[in-house]
C-alpha cells in the first residue's frame, strides 16, 4: 500500500515560501494568480494489510513526525 501525506500550513499561518512563489509568479508575468500557498509530500511505502489500517499507520505517523499539528494540517489519500 502507499500512503501519501500531504502537509498544509493552517490558514492564517504566514507561509513566507508561498508568498516568495506567488510573487516570482507575477514577476514571471502571470497575471491573476491570488494567494499561493506552499506545502509539501510525503509519499510512504506501507506493508498494511488493507486501506484502513494503512490509513491509521500514517495518521500515526503524520501526528508524530511529518507534521506540527500547531501551525500545519494534513491529508492522507491510500492507494493500493
Amino acid at each position: 500500500m502507499k500512503a501519501i501525506v500531504t502537509v498544509m500550513l493552517k490558514d492564517g499561518v504566514l507561509d513566507a515560501p508561498g508568498r516568495a512563489i506567488g510573487h516570482a509568479l507575477t514577476t514571471l508575468g502571470f497575471a491573476g494568480v491570488g494567494d499561493v500557498r506552499a506545502g509539501r509530500v510525503i509519499e510512504l511505502e506501507l506493508a498494511a494489510a488493507d486501506a484502513a489500517a494503512a490509513r491509521a499507520e500514517a495518521d500515526t505517523m503524520a501526528r508524530k513526525l511529518l507534521a506540527n499539528t500547531v501551525i500545519e494540517t494534513y491529508r492522507i489519500d491510500i492507494r493500493e
